[in-house]
């Protein structure tokens, strides 16, 4: 298999099982904590960055869909709200989408409206420019970015979990492609592992570029049990392997593929969270909580109905990192066989998504 950073991406263009056309949730929950936004652009000119001629902002892992133009309005919005309200100098405003290069940044730049870039005709005129890159390393200047905003981006791994092979080399997470109540602990035990030292080194990134008394507000895929394994977070990888392991057995796929694979994402609680960020230390957290809600889905009467829409965002989201190890060309016939698993072995009865959302600063000394 190709590197993450190759290989993570979601499905490109415009087209139906695109992530431009299925982002819906994720839209959802951009607007459900832009008043956590607003209230981070209000505390910034509390702290007088008023007095910058600019302020720095960037939005990591943008992916192509609608909500990163909606961080971007909402930022200008305050600012000039809150330039009005200080009778001080307008600032402009530079934004930086960022994403890994294999990102869909065409469909991104096509979608971005005429009114959110340049634009003499408003007070505050917006720069927007692409920033192709990891965020768990270094991709900005030290001391150069003001506001940091990300949405569903840094559960996302640099890698699959190291430690899955016995020393025999035998899979330990056999037959299934991320944590599920099968695996054994040391499966759970290497992705907390992973991703304690991805988040950390994102902090690490962070904690360089950020400004003194900046501020960052992170969203990412969470959960609220203490079980790693608990269905509301691994619905989608645990359907997706049952729906593999189908084609294993019509030998579509090859088992080996199905056992050395495991997923480079982890869904964490709150307290591993917090626990990493207080173990590294450059960042206070202002603000913390998790919610959840229902999968847009779920307002659709038909079962049916249901699983194909679930099945589409789902492809959406999982195509390009799953068709890389298995195949593309077997794909239509695998997100097929997940429909069928979402519906008729679950009646389409789609758990309740939960969202981490995290507003740090950066600690100034």
């Amino acid at each position: 298999m190709k590197e993450v950073k190759e290989a993570l991406f979601m499905n490109k263009g415009e087209g139906e099982s695109s992530y431009a056309q299925n982002s819906s949730f994720t839209q959802t929950v951009t607007s459900m904590t832009m008043p956590v936004l607003e209230n981070a652009v209000e505390t910034l000119f509390s702290k007088d960055f008023h007095l910058l001629q600019a302020l720095n902002a960037v939005d990591l892992g943008c992916a192509a869909g609608p909500t990163t133009f909606t961080v971007i309005s909402t930022i200008r919005r305050m600012m000039e709200k809150k330039c009005k309200e200080l009778n001080c100098q307008t600032l402009e405003l530079q934004v930086y989408l960022n994403d890994l290069p294999g990102n869909d940044f065409n469909t991104l730049f096509k979608g971005l409206p005429s009114k959110v870039v340049g634009n003499k005709c408003e007070e505050v005129s917006c720069y927007v420019v692409g920033a192709p890159g990891s965020f768990h390393g270094r991709l900005f200047p030290r001391n150069s970015l003001h506001l940091v905003h990300s949405c569903y981006s840094v559960h996302w791994l640099t890698q699959a979990p190291k430690g899955l092979t016995s020393k025999e080399g035998l899979a330990l997470n056999k037959g299934k492609i991320y944590i599920s109540k099968t695996s054994p602990p040391v499966v759970r035990e290497a992705y907390l592992s992973q991703f304690h030292e991805d988040f950390t080194m994102f902090l690490n990134s962070r904690s360089q570029e950020v400004v003194p008394n900046g501020c960052m507000v992170l969203i990412l895929r969470g959960r609220l049990s203490s079980d790693p394994s608990d269905m509301g977070s691994c619905f989608t990888w645990e359907l997706l392997a049952v729906a593999i392991a189908e084609l294993v057995s019509q030998g579509l796929i090859d088992e080996d593929k199905l056992d050395t694979f495991n997923v480079p994402s982890y869904f964490p609680s709150l307290e591993e969270v917090k626990d990493i960020v207080e173990r590294n230390g450059s960042f206070t957290i202002d603000h913390m909580e998790g919610f959840e809600l229902d999968s847009p889905e779920m307002q659709e009467n038909d079962k049916w109905v249901r699983g194909e829409k679930f099945a589409t965002v789902a492809r959406a989201f999982t195509e390009p990192i799953i068709s890389n190890q298995f195949g593309h060309e077997i794909m239509d016939k695998l997100y097929e066989k997940f429909t069928h698993i979402v519906v008729s072995d679950l009646e389409a009865k789609i758990p309740k998504i939960t969202s981490i959302i995290l507003v740090l600063s950066k600690i100034v000394g």
